[in-house]
Formats: structure tokens, sequence, C-alpha cells
């Protein structure tokens, strides 16, 4: 993996003079990022697909690229952009799939905090959840963020303003912290349902203990400490 974008301008570089081994540096160090932009457009089952075709049409082209390693990656991004999007038109032509770039933009939106959820955009659940967002704010969020592109070559690839995209990408932040946490207080849940169920402390209630011997209901946290674990 490219340690900083000198080394990745140094590999673009060497790529273009024919170099094979700095072509596959740049596609390692690329593509993981670039992926996962194009999960947040086609979905996971098609992703591996469309970003074979994209770096085709990168290997392809390369030689008309010019500039650094931001303007590769915003560069890669917009094939990348344009090949799901052309993905989705087909996709849509086929029966009971469906599909164009207007599919993401009937997903939920609104906002609070954003810190904790940079921290966790490389993982799969968290791309899982900017696929929730609003088509525009996920776009945002996965091409600052993910892809690491400044606000202009994130409008470049968009067909938007960088304010637009700062805006975007603030408020798809903001809702994500809110998934992000609301995911987190789901699963908690499900394992103290879990941890409740397995100690069978509610098989143990006053009903069934009727018939059997009263003074173990009575002197239950004594006799059955796994009982009150869950309580504690």
């Amino acid at each position: 993996m490219l340690g900083d974008d000198a080394e990745l301008t140094a590999a673009v570089l060497a790529a273009q003079d024919g170099d094979e081994d700095a072509f596959r540096a740049v596609y390692r160090a690329v593509q993981p990022r670039l992926l996962g932009y194009i999960r947040t457009l086609v979905g996971e089952p098609d992703a591996e697909d469309v970003a074979s075709e994209a770096w085709l049409q990168i290997a392809r082209d390369l030689d008309r690229f010019s500039g650094d390693a931001d303007r590769f990656r915003g560069w890669a991004a917009r094939i990348a952009r344009n090949r799901s999007l052309d993905h989705l038109r087909m996709r849509s032509r086929r029966p009971a799939i469906g599909g164009d770039e207007t599919e993401l933009t009937a997903r939920a939106a609104e906002s609070d905090t954003a810190g904790d959820a940079i921290e966790a955009l490389d993982t799969d659940r968290t791309m899982s959840l900017i696929a929730q967002l609003p088509q525009d704010q996920a776009e945002a969020v996965v091409l600052r963020v993910v892809v690491g592109l400044d606000a202009k070559s994130a409008a470049q690839t968009l067909g938007k303003r960088p304010g637009a995209v700062r805006t975007a990408a603030h408020r798809g932040l903001k809702r994500l912290a809110e998934l992000l946490g609301a995911d987190e207080q789901l699963a908690a849940a499900r394992a103290a349902d879990g941890a409740f169920a397995s100690d069978g402390a509610p098989a143990a209630g006053p009903a069934q203990g009727a018939g059997g011997e009263a003074g173990s209901d009575a002197g239950g946290g004594a006799g059955d400490p796994g009982g009150n674990a869950a309580w504690k």
C-alpha cells in the first residue's frame, strides 16, 4: 500500500510509462476505497463487476490523465461513477430488478453528532448504513471521507458546487452518527435479551415456584445467583 500522496503520484507517473508493478501499486492503493464508493451506488452484489469495468477504463485511458494523487483519485471516482450509473441504467431494463441512480434517493435523512461516524467508515457495517442515506449525502460522505477527495474534486466528480458537496457531506455524517448510535443500541438490546433468556430468570418466577418450594423463591438471591445477575 502506498503511504502518502507523493508516492501515489510517483506510482501513477511510472504506470503511465508502462511500469506494471507501479500500476499494481496504484490499484492496491485506490481500489478498496473506490470499491466502497461503487457499493454505495450499485450495492454489494454488483460492485466487484462494476469496479472491474472501471479499472479497465482507467488502464485504457491512463495515458490521457494528468495531475497529482488527489486529481487521480477524483478522476478514478468519476470513471467509477459513470460505470456505476451505466450499470444501473442497464439493470433498470431487466424485469423485476429495476434501478437507476434515483433508487438511493428514497432513504432517510436527519441529523445529530458526526464525530464517531468518521472512525468507523471503513467497516462493512458502516458502509451498509451509508447506503441508507439520501443519494447526495451518501456519495458526498464516501467521496470526501472514504475516497479522500477534497470538496473541489468531489464536486467535479458529482457535477455540483463544492459548497453543495460540503453541505451534503456534513448532513450525511450527522445522520450516519445517528444511525450508528441506533445500530449500537439495537445490538446491545439484543445481547441483553439473549443474556436474560439464557439465565432462565423469567421462567423462575413465583407462578412456577408455587407448586414447588416456597423457600426457593423467597431466598432466590442466595439459591440462584445466576438469576439475579441479569438484574444487576
